[in-house]
């Protein structure tokens, strides 16, 4: 079956050609023209994955993507009219988004993102030996689910997965660079401000003390570390 994608987006124009350009590439598209509709059509068809403007009438695509991420897992791409900023990412991560996509839009690169997104949230357990748990901290690979402290945190498909890789390596610095192609794929090399703001978030939502990180460690102008902790 081809991925269902949800666009939701004010411009016409803009809309209706990353449609069609996902429909060329084997994709089965839901298109709508504001946050509402975007929201009613999200809870009709079901997407795989949505792509939302941030600006739109109605209801803005941060408050959409907050709405998705009450029930569902779905990936979400946003899309903006402006440089992104680390502030604007982290924003959006809160949000519950996966990530951004800056207009104009290059429709090649848009199609691989989309595709790399998708890759992500399908993940499986068997691209990880086992899963992790040391009494605070439970990576459940087979549910994909994390647990902190006998609670289950939501992470992104794009957090899971970072995590995943990290403790893949555990006791090993993963280089940044190795990090956007494991994680975020080929097409995202020169976004070398993803690991950093992805890793800040994941720290507030599994350290004991986001501060002072004993999981998820920096080493400076390299990359990162995971470091198993001794059972609680």
């Amino acid at each position: 079956m081809p991925a269902k994608v949800l666009i939701v987006d004010d411009e016409i124009a803009i809309r209706d050609a990353l449609g069609r350009k996902l429909q060329r590439e084997g994709f089965h598209v839901t298109l709508a023209g504001s946050g509402l509709e975007g929201l009613r059509a999200f809870h009709a068809e079901r997407p795989d994955l949505v792509v939302l403007d941030i600006v739109m009438p109605e209801m803005d695509g941060l408050t959409v993507c907050q709405r998705i991420r009450e029930i569902a897992e779905t990936p979400v791409m946003m899309l903006s009219a402006q440089a992104i900023t680390e502030n604007d990412i982290i924003e959006g991560l809160n949000a519950g988004a996966d990530e951004y996509l800056v207009k104009p839009i290059r429709l090649n690169e848009f199609v691989a993102r989309v595709q790399a997104l998708l890759r992500r949230a399908q993940m499986t357990a068997t691209e990880a030996e086992t899963g992790y748990n040391d009494g605070y901290l439970c990576i459940d690979l087979q549910r994909r689910h994390v647990f902190v402290d006998n609670q289950k945190v939501h992470l992104t498909p794009t957090e899971f997965k970072l995590l995943v890789v990290l403790h893949e390596n555990a006791g090993r610095v993963v280089p940044q660079r190795e990090l956007l192609e494991q994680v975020w794929g080929p097409e995202y090399a020169d976004d070398v401000y993803y690991p950093r703001v992805y890793i800040s978030q994941l720290r507030r939502k599994i350290e004991p003390d986001p501060a002072n990180p004993i999981y998820i460690l920096t080493e400076h102008r390299v990359g990162y570390r995971f470091e198993k902790q001794p059972n609680i």
